[in-house]
């Protein structure tokens, strides 16, 4: 993407137009549809004249008569047209709507100022304004549409009450979706180059519309990323012979829990929305989350220790239900299109700065934070859940892999 510098405007382009509340695509083909018929009338009127110039006498006459006549009822049509087609350009530059109005609920477990809440919103107000207000979002943060799994049971169930959500990019791997298994497999992605290598890729969108695909219900729309997950402890780990023994929260994702396992720790699962709770009464003695959730959930009050193992990018992705999708007219279609790309350029540039400032402040609040200098060791104790996990889509991995280089 580049920046448009037309007429003051400082938008992103997406796909050569500028993103500045106008709605493009139709304009695109309005001018289209003028051109084509412009053309139409001169390519008559001149096969008219040519025809007119092999005559002669009074059914020259005649012949001149009939195509001036001919000629001018064309004109007269294209202009009416290009008149009416100028009414709709005025109407789409003036933001009006573009299909009928529709509400799609959208859920989020995290609050509105984490970076996936901050990317929710910008996709959110996207949306609207390239709708010309037609799409309403309804964005329901902080887990009050209920559970990451609630919500995806929900969607998933066909019952029509929640059409978007942000989830883990792998969140899906539990409902069937194999592709996506290989985002969380831990130590894949080098940094954040590395991924967004992958997001840009051809390979992307055949992975957010693999559970289309295998008729789960729901595509992809985009990805985003919000950091690398790090474990955070109630007593102090200072590498990763510390975490022998200690009960970690997992969710029921099975590459989590073998990873969780080859680190020599024990794998209890407990829902994110009792995870506080279940740490502040012992029931987990650690979890991991990106640092900015670490944060934003108020973790540090009760697991003041962070250690920066980085074992996962905290990849994520927003998905539409099919039902929600197929009600959409198609320029609505392009529209949200067109606000996922924009939403996951505006979380690229926030994520790692985001991030950083995070991690300052933990710091200056006073959390434990341990570097970790050498993660081989750590890629050695999750070897056999890596192995396990890939072995299916040993190539596809290995693509990903590649992408690093």
């Amino acid at each position: 993407m580049e920046k448009c510098t037309k007429a003051g405007y400082n938008e992103l382009i997406v796909k050569g137009k500028c993103l500045n509340g106008q709605n493009y695509f139709l304009n695109g083909r309005i001018q289209n549809m003028r051109m084509t018929k412009k053309v139409t009338a001169m390519a008559l009127a001149s096969m008219m004249a040519l025809s007119l110039a092999g005559c002669g006498g009074s059914s020259s006459t005649t012949a001149t008569t009939a195509a001036a006549t001919e000629a001018a009822k064309e004109e007269a049509t294209t202009a009416a047209d290009a008149k009416e087609e100028t009414k709709e350009e005025a109407k789409a530059e003036a933001g009006e709507p573009v299909g009928p109005a529709v509400t799609l609920v959208m859920a989020e477990v995290n609050p509105l100022d984490t970076i996936v809440g901050q990317t929710d919103s910008a996709f959110k107000e996207k949306v609207e304004e390239l709708s010309g207000g037609s799409i309403t979002v309804d964005l329901q943060a902080s887990g009050v549409l209920g559970s990451e799994n609630d919500v995806l049971d929900t969607m998933l169930g066909g019952g029509g009450t929640i059409d978007m959500s942000r989830i883990s990019a792998f969140a899906l791997t539990s409902y069937g979706a194999e592709k996506s298994v290989l985002l969380s497999v831990p130590y894949t992605f080098q940094n954040r180059e590395h991924f967004w290598k992958f997001a840009d890729s051809d390979l992307a969108p055949e992975f957010l519309m693999e559970p289309h695909d295998n008729g789960l219900g729901v595509r992809g729309l985009f990805y985003g990323e919000e950091g690398f997950r790090h474990f955070f402890t109630v007593k102090p780990v200072n590498g990763l012979e510390d975490l022998k023994g200690m009960k970690l929260r997992v969710s029921n994702d099975p590459i989590m829990n073998g990873m969780v396992a080859g680190l020599g720790a024990n794998a209890t699962v407990v829902s994110f929305n009792e995870l506080y709770s279940a740490l502040q009464t012992g029931v987990v003695d650690g979890a991991e989350q990106p640092i900015a959730k670490y944060q934003s959930n108020a973790f540090p009050e009760v697991a003041p220790n962070l250690i920066l193992d980085g074992h996962t990018l905290g990849a994520i992705q927003v998905i539409i239900t099919d039902d929600a999708w197929d009600k959409l007219t198609p320029e609505q279609q392009d529209v949200l299109t067109e606000a996922g790309k924009y939403a996951s350029e505006f979380n690229r540039k926030i994520s790692e700065e985001a991030e950083n400032k995070v991690l300052d402040e933990l710091k200056a609040n006073g959390v434990n934070v341990v570097e970790v200098e050498d993660k081989t060791p750590w890629q050695e104790a999750c070897k056999d859940i890596i192995e396990s996990s890939t072995k299916d889509n040993a190539e596809l991995y290995q693509q990903i892999l590649d992408m690093a280089k």
